[in-house]
């Protein structure tokens, strides 16, 4: 959960390292440092805290070099002090290195480590990286690449490494397991980073590493190997967003400009899915239609906010496609031994394709013999490529650790597999799938209307900034957007938030409602079940005992018992979620601002959660 960012080449090196640590610091700002390659020597600075106080530390008289490694930090073992902060260097001050993710065997490492001499000073256990591979690096007379594949046989544990040594500094070698790390090829320059974001204003051409793969830059060459030094094709592929798309674009922050993002993140999400003869086109599940015809059953495995979205595709698929769907938090799907098969298919959603219990779920699927079908915002980061077939999202970069456009792209892009899942099955006729989605390619539209009139609750919503708990009710689809609704408010503004069920509120959350309690409740369509019915007594349940009732309810319907009422466009029943997830997003945004917080960066949250 580190940013993480080498370059070697004609630059002074410190402008695109502190650029991309700037760009990758939502993945990590408890602490910041860089080690710069000089003649014979390693300049090091580091400092607890944000980015800015390790600028604020660096000398006016920074010295001009041309190769280096940078890091922001998430703290995982030691606090976020000076000397915890990375790089790590080697007891001679000339091996440096930079870690993302957990060494498991750190301890054991550093006994052996200490009995051979080595002084260690921080709490780390990347600290014991440095020390190995000094000790290495002098068994393999200096090679460096040599030095990481053997520490590669060595750690146990999920990482991604980057190394420098003041002998060679204009080498920078880098190594990933189970956490990312890519190459972007520049004209005589060379980069490596934990997100493209990080060098995106240098170079659209970009590397993709596998696990356990070594990675030795230079300004010049790029080589990979695997862990025993045979060489391995270098996998080259095309950034297809520019570095404009990740920056604030004249809005406070990012995650309001994520926020306004949403309408062309669902149109571009959407875009050439029916074909003229209103077949979905989903090439990418690489699937035949007999073998979507066997499909018995479907897990949906995410964390957090995509487990929400996970959540509504449930209510999809099992509508259109009649397939059981179960929705499982994927921390703590293998330690159940889950019932998967051959004709189970598993849909693994992440924003970021790197989130580590996902992937170890991933694993655990697909040893059972199940299909994975990863649904992700991120291209060739490491759950796609371990899953049999992957469906992009089109939300873009998405900066905000708090998820806003790339969950409601990851809630478009499970209405897609259902509609094809329905359609090849013959659960839908193909009328009726063109029908839903042209309802479907309504929502950007339906979005943009809802920001254009989003002012007034804006203001409201700030009105509640003194709440210290606030309660969200949904019932139906709804359900799972209450739980989001929750999920930002606590995020983002650190205050109490639950989500529940409707009909749950009897059977216990009702004690928590006294004078002046936030309730939000989302009103369901109109529907054969009276949703609608049922939560309007809610409400007149929570209203009745003190409680300040925000409503969401679509254009036209009549609402009892509220204090506010937040108008949505009318959407079919099953797109609706789309659609009240942006007034919560703006309510967890606007009492955040009130309070105060840090909204791109909330305390103790980082954007990929690399680590278990």
């Amino acid at each position: 959960m580190c940013g993480i960012v080498g370059y070697t080449g004609p630059q002074s090196a410190f402008t695109p390292i502190v650029e991309g640590l700037r760009r990758l610091e939502y993945r990590g700002y408890d602490s910041a440092g860089i080690a710069l390659g000089t003649s014979n020597s390693l300049f090091v600075e580091k400092r607890a805290g944000k980015l800015a106080n390790l600028e604020a530390a660096l000398p006016a008289n920074l010295p001009t070099v041309h190769s280096g490694i940078g890091h922001t930090r998430w703290a995982t073992h030691g606090g976020p002090t000076d000397r915890n902060a990375h790089p790590h260097l080697d007891n001679e001050g000339k091996l440096a290195v930079i870690h993302n993710g957990i060494i498991e065997n750190y301890a054991e490492l550093k006994a052996v480590l200490q009995k051979r001499g080595h002084t260690f000073t921080s709490e780390t256990d990347t600290e014991s990286v440095a020390h190995l591979l000094s000790d290495l690096r002098k068994e393999h007379q200096g090679d460096l690449s040599a030095a990481m594949r053997a520490a590669v046989a060595q750690l146990r544990g999920s990482f991604t490494l980057l190394a420098i040594h003041a002998d060679n500094p204009s080498t920078i070698v880098g190594v990933r397991r189970n956490s990312p790390l890519v190459a972007g090829i520049g004209k005589g320059e060379n980069f490596l980073a934990s997100d493209v974001a990080a060098f995106i204003e240098y170079t659209k051409r970009a590397v993709e590493l596998g696990q356990d793969e070594v990675i030795t830059i230079t300004p010049e060459t790029i080589e990979i190997t695997d862990v025993h030094g045979a060489k391995v094709p270098v996998r080259e592929y095309e950034i297809t967003w520019d570095k404009e798309a990740a920056q604030k674009g004249g809005f406070a922050h990012f995650m309001l400009k994520e926020i306004f993002d949403q309408p062309k993140a669902i149109a571009d999400t959407l875009i050439g899915r029916l074909s003229d003869n209103n077949q979905i086109q989903l090439d990418e599940l690489h699937m035949t239609d007999a073998e979507i015809k066997r499909i018995k059953r479907i897990s949906v495995i995410a964390c957090g906010t995509a487990y929400h979205a996970g959540m509504v595709a449930k209510y999809a698929i099992e509508k259109w496609a009649k397939i059981p769907v179960d929705v499982e938090i994927a921390s703590e799907y293998r330690y159940r031994d889950p019932i998967v098969d051959q004709d189970s298919l598993v849909v693994a959603i992440s924003q970021s394709g790197e989130t580590m219990d996902l992937l170890m779920a991933v694993r655990h699927a697909k040893a059972a013999g199940a299909r994975v079908l990863a649904v992700c915002n991120t291209n060739s980061s490491t759950i796609p490529r371990e899953s049999d077939a992957v469906l992009y999202t089109h939300a873009g970069p998405e900066i905000a650790v708090a998820s806003t456009k790339a969950f409601v792209t990851q809630i478009v892009a499970v209405y897609l597999i259902g509609l094809k899942l329905a359609q090849v099955r013959g659960e839908l006729s193909d009328a009726e799938v063109k029908n839903l989605y042209h309802e479907a390619l309504k929502l950007p539209g339906q979005v943009e209307q809802i920001l254009e009139t989003v002012e007034p609750l804006r203001a409201l919503t700030r009105t509640f900034k003194s709440n210290n708990t606030v309660l969200f009710l949904g019932r139906g689809i709804q359900y799972p957007i209450a739980l989001e609704g929750a999920l930002k408010l606590k995020e983002l503004a650190y205050i109490h938030a639950e989500g529940f069920a409707g009909g749950e509120l009897k059977h216990g959350p009702i004690a928590l409602i006294e004078e002046g309690t936030a309730v939000i409740a989302i009103l369901p369509p109109h529907d054969e079940h009276a949703l609608d019915e049922k939560m309007l007594s809610n409400i007149q349940e929570v209203k009745a005992r003190g409680a300040r009732v925000i409503v969401i309810a679509a254009e036209g319907v009549e609402v009892i018992g509220a204090e506010h009422v937040i108008r949505i466009p009318i959407a079919a029943p099953l797109f609706q979620p789309v659609l009240a997830t942006v007034p919560l997003q703006v309510f967890a945004y606007e009492i955040a601002v009130a309070r105060g917080t840090d909204v791109d960066q909330p305390r103790n949250l980082a954007k990929s959660v690399t680590v278990e």
